[in-house]
């Protein structure tokens, strides 16, 4: 026995098993804590109502939540698909693509939700950094905190180009600048401030920094394409093979 030996880490399906034991624990853990006014917009939303259910944080919530088996069944299909073709990484491809769409749309339909005079209230503008923070109170900086968060977990995964951590912040910062600006535009009476870009933006960033380890850092290679033979030690790349010659018999 070799008291220096490692032992063998677990396999990455293990390891997916896991995750996704962790990520029903979590869902299940908010269902738990958000069930009382989830129940209270359901009546609505099952009955096909806009008001009451799609204008309001509890309906988004909920129809967020019951999409999770639709959003399911399109990693799946997307990712037979490309196991189909030959695609490498089909699964977290496909994850990658469906996660940034389903996590990120509802944040941002309650960010464009209108305030109570849409239209008539003055336009207001905090461009004093770490001023709104204060007046956010907990449950407004964890809610700004995840409105870009499935973008920046996410997109680092699907395209390589925004494999680095300053690219996912002026992803994040671009993102939330332009939703401060339609709120703006549109008159819809909230605050376009500066903070929220800023807590947004770092949402973003910490969540890419936990999808580190699975980021798109090396293109992709058909898994039905043969890969190159490794080249003997001391021979040359360039060189080439010749034969050796036996003398005659």
């Amino acid at each position: 026995m070799n008291p220096h030996a490692t032992l063998p880490g677990p396999s990455p399906r293990t390891r997916g098993i896991v995750l996704a034991g962790l990520a029903v624990l979590a869902l299940a853990s908010a269902v738990v804590v958000v069930r009382r006014p989830l129940m209270m917009s359901a009546p609505i939303c099952m009955a096909g109502r806009w008001h009451g259910c799609f204008d309001t944080f509890n309906g988004v919530v909920l129809m967020t939540l019951v999409a999770l088996p639709l959003s399911g069944l399109m990693v799946w299909a997307l990712a037979r698909h490309r196991r189909t073709g030959g695609a490498a990484s089909a699964w977290r491809t496909s994850l990658a693509e469906v996660g940034m769409v389903h996590g990120t749309v509802p944040f941002l339909w309650m960010t464009m939700m209108p305030g109570a005079g849409p239209g008539s209230a003055p336009r207001r503008v905090s461009l004093v950094p770490l001023r709104d923070l204060v007046t956010m109170g907990t449950g407004g900086i964890v809610g700004n905190l995840l409105v870009l968060a499935a973008l920046g977990f996410f997109a680092p995964m699907r395209f390589r180009a925004l494999s680095s951590v300053p690219r996912v912040l002026a992803l994040g910062a671009g993102c939330s600048v332009l939703v401060e600006i339609a709120q703006y535009v549109l008159w819809l009476d909230r605050v376009s401030s500066v903070d929220d870009v800023l807590v947004n933006t770092a949402g973003a960033v910490l969540a890419a920094l936990a999808s580190r380890r699975w980021w798109r850092t090396t293109p992709e290679v058909p898994a039905d394409r043969p890969r190159p033979a490794p080249v003997p030690a001391g021979r040359s790349v360039s060189e080439p093979h010749t034969p050796a010659i036996r003398p005659p018999a």
